[in-house]
């Protein structure tokens, strides 16, 4: 028979994510690794995601160091996603690491990206910070919304 793909394993982890089914995200990529496929940044991508949306913050930074490990880049994408996991984790100090990795890794943070980051900055009480984020964001020309003003 039909033997899935990376593609068809990353749709259907994507489809999990969607669908809040953390596990079942999980148990694809594990079925997909047994099976001798290699998860690229679009599996991890979703991978993390999924570890967001069921607050699972370690597992996302297990997933970002297995990523790096394999020789993977990680993308505006990886690392909202990751930031984000920290924020619902409560892991402020860690969204801010990551987001001066994805500096230095010469990646600009995106609208999401900093609505994360001053999520996190507004659960670890650091309003300073916070109202940084925004004056940076608006000097990289990008427009908050209603999501960043929220967690601002």
């Amino acid at each position: 028979g039909l033997q899935p793909d990376v593609i068809t394993y990353n749709a259907a982890i994507s489809a999990c994510e969607k669908g809040g089914r953390t596990d079942t995200a999980f148990d694809l990529l594990a079925e997909m690794k047994a099976a001798g496929l290699q998860p690229d940044v679009i599996t991890y991508n979703a991978a993390i995601s999924a570890c967001e949306k069921g607050a699972r913050t370690d597992t996302a930074l297990d997933l970002l160091a297995e990523m790096k490990g394999a020789g993977l880049q990680p993308n505006v994408i990886t690392y909202s996603a990751a930031i984000s996991a920290c924020e619902k984790g409560g892991r402020t100090d860690t969204a801010f690491d990551l987001l001066a990795e994805m500096k230095a890794a010469g990646l600009q943070p995106d609208v999401i990206t900093y609505s994360a980051a001053i999520s996190a900055c507004e659960k670890g009480a650091r309003t300073d910070t916070a109202l940084d984020l925004l004056a940076e964001m608006k000097g990289a020309g990008l427009q908050p919304n209603v999501i960043t003003y929220s967690a601002a």
